[in-house]
């Protein structure tokens, strides 16, 4: 899978493909992540890719101009996209993220982010370009790329050979829609507090239907809402 991001901040994207599991992925190349500074793409001695809104009001409006020409830079000048590309904005308007979109888009062999910043896009980058909107919660950030960030920690643990167990991932909370069951490691005791007798008895069907019986329990009482339907 190759990623790019378009940002104002680089940096912040290199020094991510560089770190843990993703850099060890981006190493071993089963990814790559490819930061384009969109104020590459402005035609003023200052470099500048917002101003302010036309109506009015406080904050200034990321640009058409350069984003569109940075996204077209990418994907060549008829603007193509196809069916293994998917553009996406991080937007606190969109879809809300969640395991299940980080499956669907570890399947695309392209992703481009689009991170933005101040009070938001000219509208026309969402009409011309029509990006996919995607929201990591209801809340805001400075930038668009720590949710970028979210998005592809998120996408690139589901890509084959990233976890060294192939197993760990399915494992986890939310991939079977409940929470993941309590984990226990060495000592088997530490100051009063034990392991379960179950996980230490050797009996995988037991610790199978133990772990499931948590998931419900600990779904049930943290975040009864997935278990709606």
């Amino acid at each position: 899978m190759r990623i790019d991001v378009l940002t104002l901040f680089p940096a912040l994207i290199n020094a991510f493909a560089e770190t843990s599991i993703v850099g060890r992925a981006c190493a071993a190349e089963l990814v790559s992540i490819v930061p384009t500074d969109i104020r590459d793409f402005t035609h003023d001695n200052h470099r500048s890719v917002d101003d302010k809104p036309f109506g009015g009001g406080p904050g200034m409006v990321m640009a058409c101009g350069p984003v569109f020409e940075a996204f077209e830079h990418l994907v060549g000048p008829d603007g193509h996209k196809n069916d293994e590309t998917e553009l996406i904005m991080l937007t606190p308007q969109g879809e809300t993220f969640d395991q299940s979109k980080a499956t669907e888009l570890a399947k695309y062999r392209r992703l481009i982010l689009l991170c933005g910043h101040y009070e938001g896009f000219d509208e026309r980058i969402r009409e011309g370009l029509s990006p996919r909107e995607i929201s990591v919660g209801d809340y805001v950030l400075t930038g668009g790329e720590v949710a970028a960030m979210v998005l592809m920690d998120a996408v690139i643990r589901m890509l084959p050979g990233v976890l060294g167990n192939e197993m760990s991932a399915g494992d986890e909370s939310f991939s079977s829609g409940l929470l993941e069951y309590p984990q226990y490691t060495r000592p088997r005791d530490f100051r009063g507090l034990k392991v379960p007798d179950v996980l230490l008895s050797g009996d995988h069907a037991k610790i199978e239907a133990w772990r499931r019986a948590q998931s419900m329990e600990r779904t049930k009482k943290r975040r009864p809402d997935l278990l709606e339907g």
